[in-house]
């Protein structure tokens, strides 16, 4: 079952594995741990701003780097190390800078990384089994995603509102991984370009000289992105609906949980039947998803849709990514990945911009149809336009 799972896609599915438990425990209690220090929800958007413009942005540049360099593991290694040293450094002191600080220094760390591991595990997948390759690493990731909360769950349940001690308990899987790293074995490229070194925003600029492939395939799924916002939505819908919080964050944990079951064996089908078949599945559910929401106040259906909600998730992440990386030379692989994780980065930001202007102005129903609708309309263009 695992023959096309390499040991290095098992070290960094791992890695990916403790960082997102880490990163998720604290994921639930950020907004009230920032609340109980003084922060504004002013403020506590500028910070969340600040910190994904910064993971968006120098994606796209370390990717450059680690392309030009002809290295990937040192990105790595340097990228998860970062984000788990400065979980802890998060309730060290509650000064507006150094807070600021320290949440900078984690997407930093995600920046320098990203384009790099996802390069190495193209890297790493044989002809034709891209789709099974990010699918396993997407899976493990996942399950990572679902276990964080429901130790912070646990924990919280014996000590209630005691949210710095768990930003320092979030270090242990963060240390776990900045260990599992040290099993990487560094490799140089062959393919080496020989090209200067880059600005910060040069990376951007790989657009206009990326295969035409890359730019339809990416121009569909940034325009998606654009309407594609933060999951707090749909998690507020339900709370309007009457879920309670409990069920909320069960909810949550519930729907990683299908995530992570279901991103491995649907990027196994994706290469036998393509990654595009199953991309468009995956649209395709996001938009009954987000229909039903809008028209459902019913807890159970809005669970069950959660649920299914999963399944999307599944469908497109590790799927495009795949996608592209199948689409670019191997030499420009992290300069390809990091850029387009860059701009959907930036582009996932003015989604939830966008929708909670609309769900203000118009309604949440209609806010939600708007994302239906437009990733229907994706899914025409992917469908008709792009091979």
């Amino acid at each position: 079952m695992f023959r096309h799972i390499t040991n290095t896609v098992w070290v960094l599915s791992l890695v990916s594995l403790f960082t997102d438990m880490a990163s998720e425990m604290l994921y639930p209690v950020m907004p009230l741990y920032l609340k109980q220090i003084g922060f504004s929800v002013l403020l506590i958007g500028i910070l969340e701003g600040m910190a994904e413009a910064t993971a968006g942005l120098s994606k796209g540049y370390f990717g450059r780097q680690s392309d030009l360099s002809g290295k990937r593991v040192p990105f790595v290694q340097w990228g998860y190390s970062l984000s788990a040293v400065a979980k802890p450094l998060l309730a060290l002191w509650t000064h507006p800078a150094w807070v600021f600080g320290a949440r900078t220094l984690d997407r930093l760390g995600k920046g320098i990384r990203t384009g790099a591991r996802d390069a190495l595990l193209s890297d790493e997948s044989a002809s034709g089994r891209k789709g099974t390759v990010f699918g396993f690493h997407r899976s493990m990731d996942t399950l990572g995603a679902a276990l964080g909360p429901a130790l912070a769950l646990l924990y919280l349940n014996f000590y209630p509102q005691h949210y710095r001690e768990l930003f320092l308990l979030a270090f242990f899987p963060g240390f776990l991984a900045m260990l599992s790293t040290l099993w990487l074995r560094p490799k140089t490229l062959t393919l080496k370009p020989k090209r200067p070194k880059p600005s910060f925003f040069s990376a951007m600029s790989y657009w206009r000289h990326s295969p035409q492939a890359y730019r339809k395939l990416s121009a569909g799924l940034l325009v998606f992105a654009l309407f594609n916002s933060s999951d707090v939505f749909l998690l507020l819908r339900a709370r309007e609906s009457g879920m309670d919080d409990p069920s909320l964050i069960g909810i949550y944990i519930a729907y990683n949980l299908v995530y992570a079951l279901s991103s491995y064996p649907l990027g196994i089908l994706a290469d036998r039947i393509g990654l595009k078949n199953i991309l468009l599945f995956g649209m395709l559910v996001f938009s009954l998803v987000y229909a039903g929401m809008a028209f459902s106040e019913n807890t159970f259906i809005l669970g069950s849709l959660f649920l299914l909600y999963g399944l999307y998730a599944a469908a497109t992440d590790g799927i495009s990514k795949a996608w592209i990386s199948g689409i670019v030379e191997r030499k420009d692989s992290a300069t390809a990945l990091g850029s387009f994780a860059g701009f959907q980065s930036i582009a996932a930001l003015l989604a939830s911009t966008l929708t909670g202007l609309l769900w203000m102005l118009a309604g949440a129903e209609f806010s939600l149809l708007c994302s239906a609708v437009a990733a229907c309309g994706v899914a025409v263009y992917l469908r008709f336009f792009v091979r």
